[in-house]
């Protein structure tokens, strides 16, 4: 009995120092064991897919009507009819530059008209009289040719020729000076500068009083004025040459500028270049037009602001989607399940940079990591919720409850 009683209370004694330890490891553990990876998750949902392709460096806003202009002659500006970033209808007076001796050229002109139509009326007037005069010699002679000599008849049809020749040459005299005022009147109308379009003037470079020159092709002088049609308003964009058979004039487009990141715009392929742009020691690039498809809000937009276009190729709707940034090598994703992060194999399809078709692997519903950028983030750790991602209208995850 006694060594028994001694076996007993030796059991006793070792089944308590087993429970306080096992119970002094539960309290260390529980201060020293790592807090859970707070991770941001993304809920399986259904939605569209497209396969795009992008440019390859930054697109460009431009307007198809774009005039950098000049006078078409030098002179002192005396006149300015607009500023810059005021509106103009075609046909409008920019520029006037002072115009006296153009004014005067015009004037003596007319004077020489008036001039050559005297000259024209007189010889025409002398030329009448010569053939009357002939006429009548001609009547005497088959008369009785004893009164009309011949010479008097060959002096009277050379009179009659050259008066003929004097009043011809003043009625071209008379053609000739309406032609010099038609030159003037041109040369006038250079000192005038219009608009060509309707549009607003982006750039004045002139100044009342200032001389100005023509500015000539290949020719390095600044042009005075620069007018813009913001209704001709496209995006051109540089994409890479291995799209160049993907791409076609209609195609639905998505244009982002970057004054207005977190918006894109609907747009369409209006223009694809018939050849690649092979530039020395860049890449070679396929440059492709796009139109917005809401003209009234291309106006709004500034020519010379960076722009890119996604070209959408084809789409798939109504499929389960994850954002293309949750996919880990080898197409994994990590899952957040029963606290911990657990690793699953997808089979995906159609993608692009946003998001990528899932066709077998995960569930709808299923909270999908996407915060992938630390390296605590990792299968089979503990994990919190910290954040979930609701689907964008235009693809893009973004945070339940933001804009």
């Amino acid at each position: 009995m006694r060594r028994i009683l001694k076996w007993a209370l030796g059991l006793l004694a070792l089944a308590a120092g087993l429970f306080i330890v096992w119970n002094l490891g539960r309290v260390v553990y529980k201060f020293v064991r790592p807090d859970p990876v707070p991770v941001t998750v993304y809920r399986l949902a259904r939605g569209t897919v497209e396969e795009t392709v992008t440019n390859s460096k930054a697109g460009t806003v431009k307007a198809r009507r774009r005039a950098k202009i000049s006078p078409e002659i030098g002179g002192r500006v005396e006149f300015i009819g607009f500023r810059a970033g005021q509106p103009v209808r075609k046909g409008d007076v920019l520029l006037r530059i002072r115009d006296k001796d153009l004014k005067a050229a015009l004037a003596l002109a007319e004077q020489d008209l008036e001039s050559a139509r005297a000259n024209s009326m007189e010889a025409c007037v002398a030329a009448d009289l010569a053939a009357r005069e002939l006429k009548r010699l001609k009547a005497l002679s088959l008369q009785d040719d004893r009164i009309v000599s011949q010479e008097m008849l060959d002096r009277a049809q050379s009179e009659n020729d050259s008066a003929a020749a004097r009043c011809q040459a003043g009625r071209a005299a008379i053609q000739r000076a309406q032609a010099a005022i038609e030159l003037a009147r041109a040369n006038w109308s250079k000192a005038v500068l219009r608009a060509p379009f309707d549009g607003v003037v982006a750039e004045l470079k002139a100044e009342v009083g200032e001389w100005v020159s023509p500015s000539p092709p290949a020719v390095p002088i600044p042009p005075v004025l620069d007018i813009i049609d913001l209704s001709s308003i496209y995006i051109s964009a540089p994409l890479d040459e291995v799209d160049a058979g993907k791409v076609h004039v209609g195609q639905p487009a998505r244009i982002t500028l970057d004054p207005y990141p977190n918006r894109s715009f609907k747009g369409h392929v209006t223009r694809v270049a018939p050849y690649v742009q092979d530039v020395q020691e860049q890449n070679r690039t396929l440059e492709v037009e796009a139109d917005f498809d809401d003209a009234k809000l291309a106006g709004t937009f500034l020519p010379g602001t960076s722009a890119d276009v996604e070209v959408n190729l084809r789409s798939v709707e109504g499929v389960l989607r994850i954002p293309t940034y949750a996919l880990l090598e080898g197409d994994r994703v990590l899952v957040f399940d029963k606290k911990r992060l657990a690793a699953r194999q997808v089979k995906t399809g159609l993608r692009n940079w946003e998001y990528a078709e899932v066709k077998e692997g995960l569930r709808e519903g299923d909270p999908v990591v996407v915060s992938l950028d630390r390296a605590e983030v990792k299968e089979g750790v503990r994990a919190v919720i910290r954040d979930e991602l609701a689907p964008g209208k235009d693809g893009a995850g973004k945070p339940e409850g933001g804009t």
